[in-house]
């Protein structure tokens, strides 16, 4: 038998990334690969990219000069682009760069196998298509083995929402949702690997819909209540969300699936309505803030956090202002701020910029106010109790860390045994962006 060939894969963005840098792994094992976290071994590169942040494509191609020196040393090695810029970028790509073999996009990976056999026979290959059918069947099932604690699990893809300045729809496609039972059937193998967390993700992951058992239609959260009820699966997250598909049922979850982790992502970008229809949101603040309201009263103690675009083609001082006053009366545990940064092909990117030096302070004060919140909720942990299911050994001898309830990095001092473990802490200290705790005895 030959000896198997070495992959390395380089994921870059969100978790829906991670969890198809995932499934390529597992598609490239039938073609006898396995996966290395060295480079300088490998046998096949893929870097997984995301076109969402400012110069995605001039990044890749900068790793790209970088792996040049290691195909010039080895030339048999294969390298390949995937995800979005790979979607957006692919002919530039095959164009500019005779170092990679093959380009991939989110919607193709299936056909990585077919791919690289054409590249074996000599062919360089681009293949961004959209295709009609499900590639998640063609994918088949996940492969067996131990898992670590927490994992992905993709239920939706593609966005119709079209924001003025997100690529989404031009790299991902169209809203799709899979099928319930296949989503189960999923969940209940990753549980029988040994996880214990799903994190369920889509674009647009509160857009999900599907046929639930008995033949209704259901939505996230009829959804989240059937995989609850798999034995072995003790947490349940999603993201990410848009404001407009939270519905009654999703916000009931909230209250009603103990499994349904308090902590939700709720992307709101600004906190001004002109320009929150200006980037074509369809939601207002008030809106919004009305929305938090009742999940709130759902889940109380649920923990927030969301995304925020500053510097938005027009946005004024006053619009500004507006955001950092949404952002007050919310009160988030962790929140992601990015100044505005066009994307070539949406609606925004032709639009004029504000200056750098205005969005700069605008976004270090955003900045600041978010931090300030961040810390004041982990703070308010100390004392209390809260489950942590523990993933990895920590820095120090002795130490393992995992995640909260309310994802929350926490430290405690315990066995080797720990891994895998979901067990109750009480938190004792705040550090900058950790919390430390004691075990409490195992009930």
């Amino acid at each position: 038998m030959p000896a198997p060939r070495k992959l390395f894969i380089k994921t870059y963005g969100c978790q829906m990334n991670v969890y198809d840098s995932e499934r390529m792994a597992e598609t490239l094992a039938a073609e006898g690969y396995e996966t290395t976290d060295r480079q300088d071994e490998a046998d096949m590169i893929l870097l997984n990219t995301c076109h969402v942040r400012e110069k995605a494509a001039e990044k890749v191609f900068s790793e790209l000069g970088r792996l040049k020196v290691l195909k010039d040393a080895k030339p048999d090695l294969r390298i390949g682009v995937a995800g979005c810029v790979a979607q957006a970028e692919g002919a530039e790509i095959i164009h500019r760069a005779p170092v990679v073999d093959l380009v991939v996009g989110p919607q193709s990976y299936f056909r990585l196998p077919d791919m690289v056999r054409a590249v074996d026979g000599g062919a360089r290959v681009i293949d961004t298509d959209f295709p009609a059918g499900d590639k998640f069947a063609a994918l088949g099932a996940r492969r067996g083995g131990r898992r670590a604690p927490a994992a992905f699990l993709t239920v939706q893809e593609g966005c119709d929402k079209f924001c003025a300045f997100c690529v989404v729809p031009y790299t991902r496609g169209a809203e799709v949702s899979r099928p319930a039972a296949k989503v189960i059937e999923e969940a209940r193998a990753l549980v029988e690997a040994g996880v214990r967390e799903i994190t369920l993700l889509g674009q647009n992951v509160n857009a999900w819909h599907g046929e639930m058992a008995g033949g209704r239609e259901g939505g996230l959260g009829e959804l989240i209540a059937a995989l609850a009820r798999i034995d072995g699966l003790d947490r349940i997250r999603y993201t990410t969300s848009h404001p407009n598909d939270m519905d009654d049922a999703l916000i009931a979850a909230h209250g009603a699936e103990a499994k349904l982790m308090p902590y939700l992502h709720l992307p709101v970008q600004s906190g001004a309505d002109r320009v929150l229809k200006a980037m074509n949101r369809k939601h207002t603040a008030e809106h919004y803030l009305r929305l938090i309201e009742r999940i709130r009263a759902a889940r109380p103690d649920i923990v927030l956090s969301s995304d925020f675009i500053v510097g938005f083609p027009g946005e004024t001082d006053a619009e500004f202002e507006a955001t950092m006053d949404l952002v007050r009366a919310v009160g988030y545990g962790s929140a992601y701020s990015f100044r505005y940064s066009p994307r070539p092909g949406t609606p925004a990117a032709s639009r004029e910029e504000l200056p750098a030096e205005v969005v700069a302070e605008r976004l270090y004060r955003l900045q600041a106010l978010i931090d300030e919140q961040a810390r004041a909720v982990q703070d308010s942990m100390v004392g209390r109790e809260v489950g942590v299911l523990f993933e990895r050994p920590g820095r120090l001898p002795g130490q393992w860390v995992g995640k909260s309830d309310y994802l929350h990095a926490v430290h405690v001092e315990g066995p080797d045994s720990l891994k895998g473990d979901l067990r109750r802490v009480r938190i004792t200290a705040s550090a900058a962006h950790s919390l430390a705790g004691e075990l409490l005895a195992a009930a």
